[in-house]
């Protein structure tokens, strides 16, 4: 069995995908690390025929591509694809990008062998994330909110990671669960992180691995309906695992944050304020260990918000 796992599912072009396969193909090692390479196209309306082309005629490396029955969001999707995975390592990369240096696949494995953080095993790696067009990092793929404090360190260990640009060992999410799945879109990655801390794991930052990201330097602003599930399901994620005043302080500031992006959307703002009032109803309390609040603290985690 080969270490490593490749997990893509489709949003954007066609062309990128494409590209982002070939560059799969010339990474260092690629035939000897790579159990699979899974494709799921997920509903998209772009032609795929020539990538799925691709896949079949590149039998050295072992794509598999599949359509979704239909489009599945980002946490579902993920999952969906990781039943057919069969790697020690999964790489989750958004299909907008492709990885900078050669021996990326290598990295991956020398990241997860250390010790961790105060001898807690390295369960994430999340890779470092620059702009394609212009080489600039990307502040918000950065997985601190720190970030000039961070921002020019090789590595350090952390408490969430970066969705789209990140490997995880398999074993990991065995014991955990996999993403979230009432989370179609936004702060899944902080569910999963606080899941897996508490089983006693950490998350390292790794700039040896390095994603080329093909968004705009500008950023896509997430349109209004986004917004309000990133502004409610950080309300749920504060409220499932961290001290009640920090639910609070989330679902508050998280409401104003959504006003000014939206140019005060009313309508919208009222109605992620009845999905918030909806979670002292359909959501249970799993408080997180002492263990697992002093990790955060020692790994200055943004809380409040």
């Amino acid at each position: 069995m080969k270490p490593i796992s490749f997990i893509i599912i489709t949003y954007n072009r066609a062309s990128d995908t494409l590209e982002l396969l070939q560059n799969i193909s010339t990474l260092d090692k690629a035939n000897e690390l790579l159990q699979d390479v899974i494709i799921v196209n997920n509903a998209s309306k772009d032609d795929y025929s020539f990538v799925k082309k691709y896949t079949e005629e590149n039998t050295q490396i072992p794509f598999q591509f599949i359509d979704a029955p239909t489009n599945l969001g980002v946490t579902k999707g993920r999952n969906f694809a990781l039943q057919f995975a069969q790697g020690e390592i999964c790489i989750f990369l958004d299909d907008d990008a492709v990885l900078q240096n050669k021996d990326a696949l290598i990295n991956v494995i020398k990241a997860f062998d250390d010790n961790g953080f105060n001898n807690r095993e390295v369960a994430i790696v999340s890779f470092k994330v620059l702009y394609y067009d212009n080489l600039e990092m990307q502040v918000n793929a950065l997985p601190h909110k720190q970030f000039h404090q961070y921002k020019s360190q090789l590595k350090f260990y952390t408490y969430y990671f970066a969705g789209g640009a990140h490997a995880i060992k398999r074993k990991v999410l065995n014991q955990v669960g996999n993403l979230p799945e009432e989370f179609f879109y936004g702060m899944e990655e902080y569910d999963l992180s606080y899941r897996i801390i508490d089983k006693g794991y950490c998350i390292k930052y790794d700039a040896s691995i390095v994603m080329l990201h093909k968004e705009s330097p500008q950023g896509r602003k997430p349109k209004e309906e986004k917004l309000r599930m990133m502004w409610v399901n950080k309300s749920k994620v504060a409220y499932r695992y961290l001290p009640i005043g920090y639910f609070y302080t989330t679902t508050f500031l998280w409401s104003i944050q959504y006003l000014k992006e939206t140019n005060f959307n009313i309508n919208g703002f009222f109605k992620g304020w009845k999905e918030v009032f909806k979670i002292f109803k359909t959501e249970k309390r799993k408080l997180l260990n002492n263990q697992t609040l002093q990790y955060l603290n020692d790994t200055k985690a943004r809380l409040w918000y």
